[in-house]
């Protein structure tokens, strides 16, 4: 809320500002303001959220600029009308563009995204039958006020309002389930996938929203100018743009505002001379990305934490009445929870799964053990939906989900945690824990961008729930710290609460107690217990065979991609094939060793 009203009180400054001042230079440099200050705020969703690193830039705000100057010249259409249609079709652009970067990142998608911008830049330049070429469209309507044509002020009052809607829309969006599950995506994309986030889905949107604001501010400047030519469209347009979200810091939603101000009133000085101009920017961009990564918005927070400003934690509603999960009730320990049949996967001449099967009873803790290579971590990835099998059916409470995407089997009450560490080691733990809320939260885009009450409500309901999960696990005393910067076995515990977060009837954990000491490992069969008790099945690949053996329901023990051996703890302990995949005994007359000894065995 402070935030929303700061944002309000400076628009009223500014448009004093503009009442008060007559020369139509500083008029120009305020609207210019307003205008680069629409293209840094969606290409920071894009850039500082989704982390997708975009070059095309020009070619949306050409998208904007030219569809309303073909539509009130050639159409005749109204200006207010036409500026709705212009964002509309800017936005569509941002699918096309999207499109790749369902199957490329990075330096990759970089390339593709400028791909664009130079095919829009010579499409407007070289098409002067359609786009005027170097001649440009003239006569384009201008936006109107009782039937007379914008003046300077008017204009610049616009491009205020309209710049404080967008920011306001997006500070609802990004504060809060979507701003979470881009920054996830950002960090880790399978694991955010794995958290029950959309991935592609949500790339999508952060395209379109960057193209939807950068055609808002071509259409304006054509509308403003009521001309338009190939000259405003060039590659440097999209370095600028680029520049703005980095130099007044990626993923801060004062950054676009700090980076707007700060480089057109740079540029308007240096407007003369064109090479010192294009030399600033240059310089300013190196130094944004070497000597301040968190541009002039992380800078001005750090100086103001020195003055003794604490940074604001996330509001937390009192805690639920509940002693651990709320959520679970007990579990049927005769029922089927999830049936594996047949399963295999090869990787050419390696083959991790070979016709598996398991049956997995709800309420109990399953172990899936065996040495290493066996394809224990294989058949976790394909139970979760990473790893594609060969071949093979995987029936979850009766329905199919041997070829559904990874977010949708956590949708289905499915989560995981991982061999090596996967947190969103940048966001601090009691985020990285709403993370695995995502899911079970049921406001949508446009509930989260109008900033309805139910949206609210459900913001409020995830944080009660994360801290009633941070409690159940101990971790309350971390939650506003970097969960990259606590240690290991604390890391280990964020990520299985990230995942109980998800509201899960199965928690696959691969190897969880790897790198912990004995103390950790014997307190993290405590916890597993107690979340067995909450009604939730696990499936457990472990090492630690003495933990294997305190906690475990039942054991699948693989060895070469190949099920040996299945039963209790008991039944498998004796089993020689088990113990000759772990000893490697040949002669049969010799003396079996129980496998927790031969485990723990130097």
């Amino acid at each position: 809320m402070r935030g929303t009203l700061v944002a309000i009180g400076l628009a009223v400054v500014a448009a004093l500002i503009v009442g008060i001042i007559g020369n139509d230079f500083y008029l120009r440099v305020m609207f210019s303001i307003c205008v680069y200050f629409l293209c840094a705020v969606g290409t920071n969703v894009l850039v500082g959220y989704a982390g997708q690193k975009s070059l095309g830039q020009a070619g949306l705000f050409a998208a904007g600029a030219y569809s309303a100057a073909l539509l009130t010249t050639s159409w005749d259409m109204n200006p207010w009308l036409a500026l709705i249609v212009a964002v509309v079709i800017s936005a569509l652009f941002g699918i096309l563009i999207a499109a790749p970067s369902l199957r490329v990142r990075g330096p990759s998608l970089a390339m593709v995204t400028l791909a664009f911008g130079i095919v829009v830049e010579k499409l407007v330049t070289e098409t002067s039958d359609v786009f005027g070429g170097a001649m440009g469209i003239y006569a384009i309507k201008s936006l109107t006020f009782n039937g007379s044509p914008f003046d300077m002020k008017q204009w610049v009052w616009f491009g205020i309002l309209a710049s404080l809607a967008v920011y306001l829309l997006l500070r609802n969006l990004l504060t809060g389930r979507f701003g979470r599950a881009l920054l996830s995506i950002q960090a880790d994309e399978i694991a955010a996938s794995a958290m029950g986030v959309p991935v592609l889905r949500y790339k999508i949107i952060a395209f379109v929203i960057a193209a939807a604001t950068c055609g808002l501010a071509g259409a304006l400047v054509a509308q403003q100018n009521q001309y338009i030519n190939s000259d405003f469209i060039n590659f440097n347009l999209s370095i600028f743009i680029l520049l703005l979200v980095m130099f007044g810091g990626s993923g801060s939603l004062a950054g676009p505002l700090l980076g707007a101000v700060f480089l057109t009133i740079l540029n308007s000085v240096l407007a003369r001379w064109t090479w010192a101009e294009h030399f600033a920017n240059g310089a300013l961009l190196l130094f944004a990305l070497y000597v301040m990564p968190r541009g002039l918005a992380g800078f001005l927070d750090d100086v103001l934490s020195k003055f003794g400003r604490q940074r604001a934690a996330s509001p937390a509603p009192p805690l639920p009445a509940v002693g651990g999960l709320a959520h679970k009730v007990k579990a049927d320990r005769s029922a089927v929870l999830l049936q594996a049949q047949g399963i295999s996967k090869s990787y050419g001449g390696v083959k991790p799964a070979q016709n598996l099967d398991a049956t997995l009873i709800g309420g109990s803790i399953h172990a899936l053990i065996g040495p290493n290579g066996a394809g224990k971590s294989t058949f976790i990835n394909i139970l979760s939906g990473i790893v594609r099998p060969d071949k093979g059916t995987i029936t979850f409470r009766g329905e199919s989900i041997a070829q559904k995407p990874v977010h949708a089997i956590c949708a289905r009450g499915i989560a995981r945690t991982f061999q090596n560490l996967r947190l969103f080691k940048d966001l601090s733990v009691r985020t990285n824990i709403l993370v695995g809320q995502h899911r079970c939260m049921t406001n949508g885009i446009w509930l989260s961008l109008l900033g309805l009450p139910a949206a609210r409500r459900e913001e409020a309901k995830a944080l009660g729930n994360v801290e009633a999960i941070m409690q159940f696990v101990g971790l309350a005393d971390f939650a506003d710290k970097n969960a990259g910067g606590l240690a290991y076995g604390l890391q280990r515990r964020v990520e299985l609460a990230r995942a109980l977060a998800t509201e899960p009837d199965l928690l696959l954990l691969d190897e969880p107690a790897a790198g912990l000491n004995p103390q950790e490992t014997a307190e993290l069969g405590d916890l597993l217990v107690r979340i067995r008790d909450q009604g939730i099945t696990m499936l457990l690949v472990e090492h630690h065979m003495d933990l294997v053996m305190k906690i475990a329901d039942y054991i699948i023990v693989l060895d070469y991609g190949e099920k040996i051996a299945e039963g209790t703890p008991s039944m498998v302990q004796n089993n020689s094939k088990v113990t000759e995949a772990y000893l490697g005994v040949d002669d049969p007359d010799e003396e079996c060793v129980p496998i927790a000894s031969a485990a723990s065995a130097p």
